[in-house]
């Protein structure tokens, strides 16, 4: 009896710890699994085929959010929340891939974090309704009372009196600003005071973890409620790991919204430190507003870099998830330039990966120096450099590197110099060089360098692109339509989205939608294995051009033929069946006309309307450039 009542305290002692959202001297280095609008290469099947090198390397890694948004969407437009009758197929795949992809994951010892968007969700037709969705016998839906009285700068509000509809309470009070926590116009912000709410978003983790077996959340945006009720949902869904996007460069205020997560005084969540970040994008600039003065000058002379940040506090250290770089700062396009860092890339992971807190590395730069960062991973781990590791900058003369030496286990250390003159830094004789490359230099000591294994990385085994094997028999045209179908490539996963127009017209004015267009119907898989879609026209007229779309990219501007089988190279074949005429031209080639049984009947001018041939013919069956038409 006295064995079973020590268990009991034993067990009780470690739940605080248990739900303290992340653990203690943890070593793991988490991957950022996507950048923005980078469906392709994200896809659940292409990160799927990736696992062996990724277990090699990282022990977390974060996904794009992963249930349905209606169409093409990074997840932010959050819409469906539980699985079930194609509610998880998103830009990313289908809910089979994801679900295999995760389990695929655990097998090679990697946890899955899921980005879970819960400041804000998207409405289904006016500004106060939400979708209803049934799971595990229970359903689940948002209300008008649910949204925040003052969302939408009060615009919501307005339009709810209007219309009948009540609203919830205002925005909560952030705990670290003492006003009202920031709202967002693009959706409905939620009112997590709201008792419905809690229950949704409570069913929403239980299902991320216990079904889809995810390990832990992102949490994204949360500056727009109060700290507390990520304490209150932790606590109930237990996840090993939980971080928020608390988006702010000054560490205090992200220090201060970690207490406001306490449950008992307890911590329940780490925090991304934008502010590290945001030191090391000033220590390769020079200072903030000069993108071209001298690399790392005022962090080796201010010692910013360990200065400035929730790293740096030795307190909070275990709460700090650091990154360089996140699909909200990279350069996007030149008219979504954001903040990226543009300059020595690899000399800020290698920083990244030799200081405390637990590293996140963003996939563009994985992508790009994958063997390098893997080789600063098993340096670290090998080390034993863990979130709570003590750190020493080094005084140096030189105004063009920083050194820092970072303690491990069993004596182990590791002296990360970075900068342009890292290769000239003389460190003493007890350290030893290990690793280096473009403006980085890691040494070791209490460890030599031949007892640290570098990972041997092997080719990504992406999906191929199976070649076409011809126009699947389920290919069929209905009388009177006009058609059309695609072969997408395997990457572009369950949305196909179409874009028709005629010559001198915008696409709108034939679909009546903006662009991308209107979602193709799946028909299912050719014998390569590329999912098949089918678009039919709401018109009697056929358009002059059309182009397919998906989470993968697009296809150039295809010439349109009814009833056309296209793939991402060009139309390939015909639909079996009967086409009505239409009034569009067929291009700069002859129009041939033949019989039923094959026999050439006449040739007509190149650029000769199906309608414009029929009119010359009495009626019966034709085929007319590979159709089959009726008059």
């Amino acid at each position: 009896m006295k064995r079973f009542f020590t268990s009991i305290i034993i067990l009780l002692a470690t739940l605080p710890m248990l739900a303290q959202g992340w653990p203690e001297k943890y070593d793991g280095v988490m991957l950022q699994g996507f950048y923005w609008d980078g469906f392709a290469d994200s896809q659940w099947i292409r990160l799927e085929k990736q696992a062996d090198n990724l277990s090699k390397v990282f022990d977390l890694i974060w996904l794009p959010q992963s249930a349905n948004c209606g169409g093409q969407s990074m997840g932010y437009d959050d819409y469906f929340w539980f699985p079930g009758e194609g509610r998880y197929n998103s830009s990313f795949g289908t809910e089979e891939e994801l679900r295999s992809l995760i389990t695929t994951f655990k097998q090679k010892g990697i946890g899955t974090i899921a980005d879970v968007v819960i400041n804000h969700r998207r409405n289904v037709s006016n500004w106060v309704d939400f979708p209803a969705e049934t799971y595990n016998g229970v359903t689940y839906q948002l209300k008008s009372t649910d949204i925040c009285s003052d969302d939408d700068g009060g615009a919501c509000k307005t339009w709810a009196t209007a219309n009948g509809y009540t609203l919830g309470a205002p925005e909560g009070t952030s705990e670290v600003y003492n006003k009202s926590c920031e709202g967002w116009d693009g959706m409905r912000d939620l009112d997590h005071s709201s008792q419905n709410v809690q229950t949704n978003v409570k069913a929403y983790l239980h299902m991320l973890l216990e079904d889809l077996n995810y390990v832990g959340f992102r949490y994204d945006m949360t500056k727009g409620y109060p700290g507390k009720y990520t304490a209150l949902y932790n606590k109930d869904s237990q996840p090993t790991y939980s971080v928020g996007e608390f988006w702010d460069g000054n560490a205090t205020n992200c220090i201060k919204w970690l207490d406001a997560t306490k449950d008992n005084g307890v911590i329940q969540t780490a925090v991304f430190d934008f502010a590290f970040r945001y030191t090391v994008r000033n220590a390769l600039r020079g200072s903030d507003n000069d993108n071209n003065s001298n690399n790392w000058k005022q962090a080796a002379n201010m010692k910013l870099l360990g200065a400035n940040s929730v790293t740096s506090n030795e307190n909070y250290r275990r709460y700090a998830v650091t990154f360089v770089e996140n699909h909200d700062t990279e350069y996007r396009s030149s008219t979504s330039q954001q903040d990226p860092i543009r300059k020595d890339t690899l000399a800020a992971n290698a920083y990244l990966l030799a200081m405390p807190g637990t590293p996140c590395v963003f996939f563009k730069h994985w992508q790009a120096y994958k063997q390098e960062i893997a080789n600063m991973v098993a340096v670290r781990k090998a080390v034993g450099i863990t979130n709570t590791s003590t750190y020493t900058p080094i005084l140096n003369n030189s105004t063009s590197c920083y050194a820092v030496q970072v303690d491990g286990t069993n004596s182990k250390k590791l002296l990360c110099v970075v900068g342009p003159n890292a290769s000239s830094y003389q460190p003493s004789n007890e350290w030893k060089k290990v690793i280096s490359g473009y403006h980085y230099v890691y040494y070791v000591q209490g460890i030599e360098p031949s007892a640290i294994t570098l990972p041997v990385l092997t080719p990504d085994q992406t999906p191929t692109e199976a070649a076409y094997g011809g126009v699947p028999s389920f290919c069929k045209i209905n009388e009177g339509e006009i058609c059309a179908f695609f072969e997408a490539p395997v990457a572009w996963g369950a949305v196909c989205q179409t874009w028709v127009w005629m010559n001198g017209h915008d696409g709108k004015e034939y679909l009546g939608v903006e662009w991308p267009g209107v979602n193709a119907t799946y028909l299912g898989k050719a014998d390569n294995g590329n999912k098949v879609f089918k678009w039919v026209s709401a018109k009697t007229q056929a358009p002059n051009n059309i182009i397919f779309s998906g989470a993968g990219g697009q296809t150039k501007d295809f010439v349109f033929v009814n009833g056309g089988y296209y793939t991402i190279n060009d139309k390939q074949g015909t639909a079996t069946g009967i086409l009505l005429p239409t009034t569009t031209a067929t291009g700069n080639q002859l129009t041939k006309v033949y019989t039923i049984d094959g026999h050439l009947l006449r040739v007509l001018p190149a650029g000769t309307s199906t309608n414009e041939a029929l009119n010359q013919l009495g009626h019966g069956l034709y085929i007319i450039n590979g159709h089959k038409v009726v008059k």
